[in-house]
């Protein structure tokens, strides 16, 4: 399997890149960079972590660092899509505060894309002037990132912005036209899924249960209630799940040592590390990888 990164598509001072392109077939691959794809028209099918979904025109979806996905398009259709490119760090957790739009940033970036099972099922499909105000946006940027004047990298993530923003509220105006929990449930789910979505792009970072509340502006023993309510884990323990999630797929795709791979999902301790893989997966990381390489190989892994 391929693994895709950011280095062949962005500079490192400036971790963003966006394309219009018409899609063909794409085998299944990895990134180390968002991606947020819009379908201009046409259709096609996208596999995701082994299951397929049609898509088509004025869908929207985000594929996150670590997650794999490829697309197939048959003979005699055609796909045109917009991919947008971009690395967690484009849009500064600092410059999301100072313009106090966190809610609405993990709003979208959660909510329709959170749950495996779901993800695809509750993607945005767009119509009429929601697609055109989505699609003008998209090539406004790439206008920008094409002419590269004065103040273009600023202009480029306040659009970025603008365009998350957007999604966000499409996703809630399309929500209430349908059965619905109360008001009240529907805040506890929503920041549940918005301490995971902050939780799954920020694993590798020092996260802790006093460090999240302060964050959220909830107390601990609360955010551990509403976290047990959706997934029926701690919020230490979901987080434990985050990182070793990540670390199996660097396992397989890198060749990075087992002690660098606990550095890079967020453990200082690479001795816990790998007692915690060990109760959670059943093998030591080095047992894991030598188990899964051949097969891994096989399918034609990259590092």
């Amino acid at each position: 399997m391929r693994k895709l990164n950011s280095s062949a598509f962005m500079k490192e001072d400036f971790p963003f890149w966006i394309a219009r392109t018409t899609q063909g077939n794409v085998d299944e691959h990895g990134h180390d960079f968002v991606e947020l794809v819009y379908v201009v028209r046409g259709r096609g099918r996208h596999r995701f972590d082994g299951a397929s979904y049609d898509i088509h025109a004025g869908d929207v979806f985000i594929i996150n660092p670590g997650e794999t996905h490829a697309y197939s398009v048959q003979p005699g259709d055609s796909m045109e899509i917009v991919n947008c490119l971009f690395m967690p760090s484009f849009i500064p957790d600092s410059l999301l505060r100072e313009l106090n739009v966190t809610d609405a940033m993990d709003y979208f970036y959660v909510h329709p894309f959170l749950q495996r099972d779901q993800r695809f099922n509750h993607r945005l499909n767009l119509h009429g002037e929601d697609a055109d105000n989505v699609l003008g946006l998209l090539e406004s940027m790439l206008r920008e990132q094409g002419g590269a004047g004065t103040g273009f990298a600023t202009i480029l993530r306040l659009k970025l912005l603008e365009l998350l923003i957007l999604l966000s509220r499409f996703y809630k105006t399309i929500g209430r036209g349908a059965a619905s929990p109360s008001p009240r449930q529907q805040d506890r789910t929503m920041t549940a899924r918005r301490l995971y979505g902050y939780m799954e792009r920020n694993y590798d970072k020092k996260l802790t249960l006093q460090s999240l509340s302060e964050l959220f502006n909830i107390s601990s023993r609360h955010l551990n209630r509403l976290i047990r309510r959706q997934y029926g884990k701690s919020v230490v323990d979901v987080l434990h799940d985050i990182r070793i999630g990540r670390a199996k797929r660097l396992l397989l795709d890198t060749d990075e040592k087992v002690i660098s791979i606990a550095s890079l999902v967020g453990y200082e301790d690479s001795s816990f590390f790998t007692r915690l893989f060990q109760r959670h997966v059943g093998c030591s990381p080095s047992r894991y990888r030598s188990l899964h390489d051949g097969e891994e190989l096989e399918g034609g892994r990259t590092s």
